[in-house]
């Protein structure tokens, strides 16, 4: 019997063939630990917890009025904290931000519960990493395309995020304020 609730949160899939090639670059630093399956990685916009079903369709119904951008997140920095590793971008995308709090402006319109911390962009790699990387070069670009929201459900593998809906990041969007002409 399924449960009434589910474990939620919105966030950028990782293509898969980045995920490939993240995988194979952190694997190849050898840090031990627990790694991030190629099919979990994503970077997350909004948390939202135990959700009840009942909510999914307003919530897929918020998430397709956001227009967005699609945008170019470079991925260049290594961070890390208490054994967790991730990569992040060193300058923030102007469009990524707007799109971060789009959507946490209109979840918080609807009463949903967010995290109170700012958003930090990052995508987790490795968990209870016995080292960190000592000169470790990192340099991957992310062409985002689209923004999903997830249910994260304990698997007998594993955690394992299943998709239940996704939205493009439309090309040609401006956003507002920039379609404004300099005074001649």
């Amino acid at each position: 019997m399924p449960s009434d609730t589910l474990r939620l949160f919105f966030a950028l899939p990782c293509p898969p063939e980045l995920a490939e090639a993240l995988c194979i670059w952190r694997d190849s630093l050898a840090l031990g630990g627990k790694p991030v399956a190629a099919d979990n990685l994503h970077l997350t916009l909004a948390f939202l917890g135990q959700q009840p079903r009942t909510r999914l369709e307003e919530l897929q119904l918020l998430a397709a009025g956001i227009e967005a951008p699609p945008f170019t997140l470079d991925l260049d920095r290594l961070g890390g904290h208490r054994g967790t590793l991730w990569l992040e971008p060193s300058q923030m995308p102007s469009a990524l931000a707007a799109l971060a709090a789009d959507l946490q402006q209109r979840l918080l319109a609807i009463g949903m519960p967010l995290d109170s911390r700012p958003f930090r962009a990052h995508l987790t790699l490795l968990r209870h990493a016995g080292a960190r990387p000592v000169g470790a070069t990192v340099d991957f670009a992310w062409p985002v395309e689209r923004f999903a929201l997830y249910a994260s459900e304990n698997t007998a593998r594993g955690v394992r995020y299943r998709e239940l809906g996704g939205w493009p990041l439309v090309p040609g969007l401006r956003r507002p304020g920039s379609d404004r002409r300099p005074p001649q």
